[in-house]
């Protein structure tokens, strides 16, 4: 017990702001940067791709409010990005802002992402024999992803609940997992989540009525449509981008995808994409009411953002993260 406040104190401070998509973490998280001396470092596996602004409703320059982003248009969109490489690019991230003196803000809704840098999550990557898993890459390109993701289901069903069956790759991977060690990955994930996290931090979760949050993301959807979300895929396709690339399979570029491939019309397209954003939504806050030490920042319960934003530093002053008194 007497060692808390120094081990405490050995740890490096950590804020994460997060939550399902179109809540408003945006906003939000730039307030709260400039209250905390605080830089960022974006958890969000679409917003790394450089030329997929639209889609991915990525942060502007002008908004940035000259807060240092880290993690924001760093790939192009032929380049892999999975969970190992982000934990390495956060990690250099963390050390450079650190040297600074600045306080680190991982904002996003990729939990999986948030979960392996917080607890320093190590994936045992072996990539010594990789004949099973070109196995189950020819099985899904044969029978197709939902062929997969029921052979998960029969090993690994908690493990099926929250890997969709479109995200291929990691269900391969669970898989795999399975295959080498007769367990199952989502074992092997939860004892990863038991370790104790080597950052002093907190991890709040912004939230908003159901309805409300889903309105927010339909009229999102429809802004993006106004803004040109179709015509940015079109150029990414005129650019070489394919359909079996990681960029093209996040959300808005693989339905849109279908409307140009002629396999469906443009209002088609819209509804599945609204449809499957909503069905994102609640994976997201499913995974996060699953997470240990949370703190909720549910809107219905405040007056405004800058309620939210003065509890929010309140729990930050409590915890004892400092905040610089500039005025």
């Amino acid at each position: 017990m007497n060692n808390q406040p120094n081990n405490k104190m050995n740890k490096r401070p950590l804020i994460i702001l997060t939550g399902p998509t179109a809540v408003g973490k945006t906003a939000l998280s730039i307030k709260l940067a400039k209250a905390v001396n605080g830089q960022m470092i974006s958890a969000d596996s679409m917003q790394v791709y450089r030329h997929m602004d639209i889609g991915t409703a990525k942060i502007k320059p002008e908004e940035m409010q000259g807060i240092p982003h880290y993690l924001i248009d760093v790939l192009e969109p032929e380049e892999d990005f999975n969970v190992v490489r982000f934990q390495h690019m956060a990690k250099e991230a963390l050390a450079k802002i650190y040297a600074e003196g600045g306080i680190p803000i991982v904002v996003g809704g990729t939990g999986f992402y948030i979960q392996a840098l917080l607890y320093d999550i190590d994936f045992e990557e072996n990539d010594e024999d990789t004949t099973y898993r070109q196995e189950l890459q020819q099985l899904a390109e044969a029978k197709g992803a939902e062929y997969l993701h029921e052979m998960l289901k029969q090993v690994d069903p908690e493990s099926a609940q929250t890997i969709h069956a479109n995200n291929v790759k990691r269900v391969i991977r669970a898989l795999e997992f399975h295959h080498q060690t007769g367990l199952p990955i989502s074992a092997h994930n939860e004892e990863q989540r038991q370790k104790e996290s080597p950052y002093h931090f907190l991890y709040f979760v912004l939230n908003d009525d159901r309805q409300m949050l889903y309105d927010r993301i339909d009229k999102r959807i429809d802004i993006m449509l106004e803004q040109g979300l179709v015509d940015e895929v079109k150029e990414l396709v005129a650019s070489g981008c394919k359909r079996d690339m990681v960029s093209m399979q996040g959300l808005g570029y693989k339905e849109i995808l279908n409307y140009l491939e002629g396999n469906c019309t443009l209002e088609e397209s819209v509804y599945i994409l609204k449809r499957d954003t909503r069905h994102f939504a609640k994976r997201q806050l499913t995974w996060f009411k699953r997470e240990r030490e949370v703190i909720w920042l549910n809107r219905p319960d405040f007056q405004d953002d800058d309620a939210i934003l003065e509890y929010a530093l309140e729990e930050i002053r409590r915890k004892g993260i400092g905040i610089p008194t500039n005025d």
